[in-house]
């Protein structure tokens, strides 16, 4: 059965158990560092680990798996023995209803990541205070919980997309606001959030839900038109709304970056083909991968 996020009015629940949301895997890559560098950061990659899987980041029991998500840190240099510089690489997914398949959910390459770290220091979860290591991490942990979130619950995600927003709104406040600020760069964190909180984008939000709850679940289940249609309905309904949204948000950019090749697949061989010079128009990034989609024709 399909989880449920949001427990509404007076439901009883037979345990108390509060489970954690993450189930991540980090990875470092250090290779750029010098060795003394390196050396500090031997157990770096454990205690981001642990952070992300043992703190709780919802005030609510969470039903269901944990999410699966990997974060990726590359360091790119060291401007003294405590303060770094890195790209960080963030993907989730979730699981297809009636399928061993997963779903990608987000992809996402974040250059500017600049922080404070020293051997074997203490990582608190604090909801407060800005700290330019862990307060990325939380935004992270609130992106892909509302990603989730959304896919199951229409505008379930709200509340973390919030948090999320608190973050960055503090990290541009902060002597490390490099990445939180507006600009014009590709990926922008306070954009995404800021995209993710505009009225403009909440009919793309709540086709989001239906693209997975009633879309791509429904695929593999005797409701397979049903579920098709419910992926084009937000395909076509970014078209219709081109004069409210920019399709150059960062929003979109994250949307097609993680689903263009599940959106390909899922349609390739679909009766009207016009539906990817739709997708092009929409999605010109991507463009090859519906080329390619439009050969099985």
């Amino acid at each position: 059965m399909k989880k449920i996020f949001f427990l509404i009015g007076l439901i009883f629940i037979a345990s108390n158990i509060i489970a954690q949301e993450l189930d991540a895997t980090v990875t470092i890559n250090t290779e750029q560092l010098p060795t003394a560098s390196r050396d500090r950061l031997d157990n770096f990659k454990n205690q981001i680990q642990d952070y992300l899987n043992n703190n709780k980041f919802t005030s609510q029991p969470w039903q269901g798996e944990r999410i699966k998500c990997n974060f990726t840190v590359f360091f790119i240099s060291a401007a003294d023995e405590v303060t770094y510089n890195a790209q960080l690489v963030v993907s989730s997914q979730r699981p297809i209803e009636n399928s061993e398949l997963n779903s990608l959910m987000l992809s996402i390459m974040d250059n500017s990541w600049s922080f404070k770290y020293e051997k074997g220091q203490a990582m608190y979860f604090n909801q407060t205070d800005f700290d330019p290591l862990t307060s990325l991490l939380d935004y992270y942990a609130y992106l892909i919980i509302g990603f989730d979130a959304d896919s199951f619950d229409k505008l379930g995600g709200t509340d973390y997309f919030q948090k999320a927003f608190d973050i960055a709104v503090r990290g541009g406040s902060s002597k490390f606001a490099k990445g939180w600020l507006l600009d014009s760069s590709p990926f922008n964190r306070r954009a995404l959030v800021e995209n993710l909180l505009n009225a403009k984008y909440q009919q793309f939000r709540i086709d989001y839900f239906d693209y997975h709850y009633n879309g791509i679940d429904l695929i593999n289940s005797k409701d397979k038109n049903v579920g098709l249609n419910n992926m084009i309905k937000l395909i076509k309904n970014l078209e219709k709304a081109k004069n409210q949204i920019d399709w150059r948000s960062v929003l979109l950019k994250v949307f097609f970056d993680a689903k263009a090749g599940e959106i390909s697949e899922y349609l390739k061989g679909y009766a009207d083909k016009s539906i990817f010079e739709t997708l092009k128009k929409i999605d010109a990034p991507h463009t090859s991968k519906y080329d390619e989609a439009l050969k099985v024709y």
